[in-house]
């Protein structure tokens, strides 16, 4: 009888292992071949006869509000809603303390429904910012349309940026493929599927995207509780029993989970970065009507309040599995990073099929918010500063052809933020996002504000410019001394408050009298 020694045993068991994680990475590496293969699919039969500027900045004005409402949610929650958000999950400080945050999400789009919406209707407009030009002039518009290229343009690098570093980890380091290359081919596939029929295609694989989103997080829920041995009812309750599931923070309003701090900051993050932001409010110009895109909204708020349910008890049951099995956290670079949590049990501790259910969910809903903010940003650039929404230029090949160029640009671009942001990065992405929309969009909610409110006036159109960048600088004074002025109160996601009242205070230091009425 052959006698097999520890070493040897070891030795087997070790390549074992390495062939299981290889197969494991090659199996992640042909679902993202298919997956991306049938999105080019459908953008070459939705863009086959026709990819005019009207196709890819409007989608011929004739998109089916149900599936741009349904569509949305892929957009609206993005990876970081994914990953993210089930991880703070386990910090005591946090739980669902997100939840605050949504329920101000829900009372932000129904404003946009109600007061956005019909104005940008009223005004016919393509870009949103055209609203800003004939109501405070053309410096100020040039203004709002940098502020969304430079705001839109960081935060779609951070939302790629956490499923590029998912996918490296699990899947691209075992092929040694570095981090840059990796960047490279999620934006250069996320551009051969838009950039011909642009929103026109995005309408559809958006809501394709969304179906594998939504199925992702109730079969991932469905197999964790398995895992944990759940009944439907054992984890509603688990999860209501648990240390993960508290939802509002009251005991202490100097803290930035206090939860009027956070519904104001849910208000005004959603009518800033939806309700002024081209890339959501692009889609909903694609209704035939207002009244469509109305329905769309209120459809897409309902949905949306759900599914983030769903996501943050996601996050507790995770905990719950992590306890029982003995996962701890990954850690890199020393730091225990919860945006790895879900990958980590999902690709190293369930079975095949939640691991590939989990890699739809999370490439659906990332590159969902990504080709559809290179789109956004593609039709800013070419109808703010290019001016290709007037009529002859529709169907003008050589727009056409700089349009391609622009797209192709602002791809290159992102992949250099994301490159930037990967070098600095030390702290929860989700976090992230959020404080620096509080700097970025801040100026936005200002010009708005005062179009909207202070009907009397106008402004030094050349003086807008400095207006917008002192108004960030003067918040992250305050913000960074708020600590030591305001007897420790710590801002959340209500500094974008700040920052906007500010504005709206420098607009009305370099206001004038209105010469007519102004009737928008």
């Amino acid at each position: 009888m052959k006698i097999i020694r520890f070493e040897n045993l070891k030795i087997i068991c070790v390549n074992w292992h390495t062939k299981i994680l290889a197969m494991t990475s090659a199996t992640i590496l042909t679902i993202i071949i298919i997956y991306f293969g049938l999105l080019i699919l459908i953008s070459n039969i939705v863009s086959k006869k026709d990819h005019s500027n009207d196709t890819f900045f409007k989608a011929n004005k004739n998109s089916k509000w149900y599936l741009v409402a349904f569509g949305m949610i892929g957009t609206a929650l993005s990876g970081v809603t994914f990953i993210s958000v089930p991880g703070e999950v386990g910090n005591p400080d946090l739980q669902f303390k997100y939840f605050q945050f949504i329920l101000g999400n829900a009372i932000g789009f129904l404003i946009i429904a109600k007061v956005l919406l019909p104005l940008y209707y009223r005004m016919n407009l393509t870009s949103i910012y055209g609203y800003i030009e004939q109501r405070l002039g053309t410096v100020s518009y040039k203004t709002s349309a940098i502020i969304f290229l430079i705001s839109r343009t960081i935060g779609s690098a951070f939302r790629l940026y956490l499923v590029v570093i998912v996918l490296q980890r699990y899947v691209f380091d075992d092929f040694n493929v570095p981090f840059a290359a990796t960047v490279l081919i999620s934006l250069g596939l996320i551009f051969a599927y838009t950039y011909r029929g642009g929103l026109k295609t995005i309408i559809i694989t958006d809501t394709l995207q969304t179906f594998f989103l939504v199925s992702s997080v109730f079969l991932t829920i469905i197999f964790v509780c398995r895992s944990l041995d759940f009944g439907a009812l054992e984890a509603f309750e688990a999860v209501k029993n648990s240390n993960y599931s508290k939802i509002f923070f009251y005991e202490d309003y100097l803290q930035g989970n206090y939860v009027i701090k956070q519904i104001l900051g849910g208000i005004f993050v959603t009518i800033a970065m939806v309700g002024l932001d081209q890339d959501l409010m692009q889609k909903n110009l694609s209704c035939k009507n207002i009244g469509e895109a109305q329905k769309n909204m209120f459809t897409f708020t309902g949905i949306f309040v759900l599914i983030n349910i769903f996501f943050l008890s996601v996050g507790a049951l995770l905990y719950m599995y992590a306890e029982k099995n003995g996962v701890a956290i990954p850690m890199v670079d020393g730091i225990a990073r919860t945006d790895y949590l879900f990958p980590e049990i999902a690709f190293r501790h369930l079975s095949i099929i939640p691991a590939v259910i989990f890699l739809l969910g999370l490439t659906a809903a990332t590159f969902a918010t990504t080709d559809s903010a290179l789109t956004a940003l593609t039709t800013s650039f070419c109808v703010d500063f290019l001016g290709m929404d007037k009529a002859e230029n529709a169907n003008n090949m050589k727009t056409v052809k700089t349009r391609h160029l622009v797209h192709l640009t602002f791809s290159f671009l992102m992949f250099l933020v994301i490159l930037v942001f990967n070098s600095l990065n030390d702290k929860s992405v989700v976090t992230m996002i959020f404080t620096v929309a509080g700097y970025t969009y801040g100026p936005l909610l200002g010009l708005y504000g005062f179009g909207l409110f202070i009907k009397s006036k106008t402004v030094t159109d050349k003086l807008v410019p400095l207006v917008c960048v002192v108004s960030p600088l003067i918040t992250y004074f305050i913000n960074s001394n708020s600590k030591e002025w305001f007897g420790g109160y710590v801002f959340s996601f209500e500094l974008i408050i700040v920052n906007g009242v500010i504005t709206l205070l420098g607009l009305l230091l370099i206001s004038k009298p209105a010469t007519g009425q102004t009737h928008f």
